[in-house]
């Protein structure tokens, strides 16, 4: 899946083709700004851009700015409000403010640094970018908070900002069946890249997921194949325990943050006992929900699809 967010990677391509670059970051909110403190746009010194800070309010303004900083040299930090007439004319509206932080490529951020968040990103690896006082650096540890939360934002010293750049979400869906039909595309509107994975010819078609990567292997190969960590969701659909626990095996040894398995309590608790008597610990064992999903009362495959993607979300923000 192409990430939803290749503006560090449109930034460099630019600085590397000599046409000049910059980075600009929201770094600061109030009210009902409309994008969040992290979002970026990169700026070419051609004025071509890519991604958003405000959805259209103020990304004119932005850009002036940014040629501007390309062809000095510096960096600049940007505030547009309702207050501010000039923020007023380009549409920040319903008392919406944002702070935005311009970084040209070469004369400010370092070229090496910058390749080095894209490499980060490309090998799937959580990485921070954070500049304040000590400079500017990338940092893989720490932040736990940040990173689980997709919350890029100041430390306390009001002056260090920390750019949180994490891997896009994956879902892994073993069992081809009707709630994986009605997951899938609500998966891939909330951000994930997701995979189907059953055995089945008849269940796993391309008529059934058209346009969707399914794999045909055995449950544990496939998702030792794609991959499994900590931005990684397992949903297990089959009910057949000959299809599900080798996945369920494979995950939990794994650090995929949701685990879910869809069967009455009654099913679960079997599951339960099979595992227990695989020498799996009562702690391992209680990362699975099961049965998989909020309990909003869901009636069909699209309800409990439903369930199940608001479960996932509130694991990934919340924890479990």
């Amino acid at each position: 899946m192409d990430r939803f967010d290749d503006i560090p990677e449109t930034a460099l391509a630019w600085h590397q083709a000599g046409k000049g670059a910059a980075l600009a970051t929201v770094v600061e909110t109030w009210g009902s700004a409309p994008r969040r403190v992290g979002s970026q746009l990169a700026i070419s010194g051609a004025g071509e851009i890519a991604g958003s800070v405000s959805g259209g309010c103020v990304e004119g303004a932005v850009v002036a700015e940014a040629l501007e900083a390309i062809e000095v040299g510096r960096s600049v930090m940007l505030e547009y409000g309702v207050s501010d007439g000039d923020a007023f004319a380009v549409g920040l509206a319903c008392g919406g403010t944002i702070r935005v932080l311009v970084e040209p490529i070469g004369s400010v951020m370092p070229e090496a640094l910058l390749a080095d968040l894209v490499l980060a990103r490309e090998a799937r690896l959580p990485v921070a970018y954070v500049t304040g006082p000590g400079g500017r650096r990338l940092e893989r540890e720490g932040h736990v908070a940040r990173f689980r939360m997709d919350r890029s934002g100041f430390e306390d010293d009001g002056e260090t900002f920390v750019a949180i750049h994490n891997p896009p979400l994956r879902l892994i869906i073993v069992g081809a069946v009707h709630i994986a039909q009605a997951l899938v595309p609500m998966a891939r509107i909330g951000g994930y890249d997701p995979l189907i994975i059953d055995p089945r010819d008849s269940f796993a078609s391309e008529a059934r997921f058209p346009g969707e990567t399914v794999v045909h292997d055995w449950p544990d190969e496939g998702v030792r194949a794609f991959g499994l960590d900590a931005r990684t969701a397992l949903v297990l659909l089959t009910h057949d325990p000959k299809l599900d626990d080798p996945a369920l095996i494979e995950a939990l040894r794994s650090e995929v943050f949701y685990i879910g398995a869809l069967g009455s309590t009654r099913t679960h608790a079997k599951r339960v006992a099979r595992l227990q008597e695989a020498g799996f610990a009562e702690a391992d064992i209680a990362r699975i929900h099961g049965p998989v999903g909020l309990n909003i009362g869901a009636a069909n495959p699209s309800e409990i699809a439903v369930s199940i993607l608001a479960e996932m979300t509130r694991v990934l923000r919340q924890g479990a």
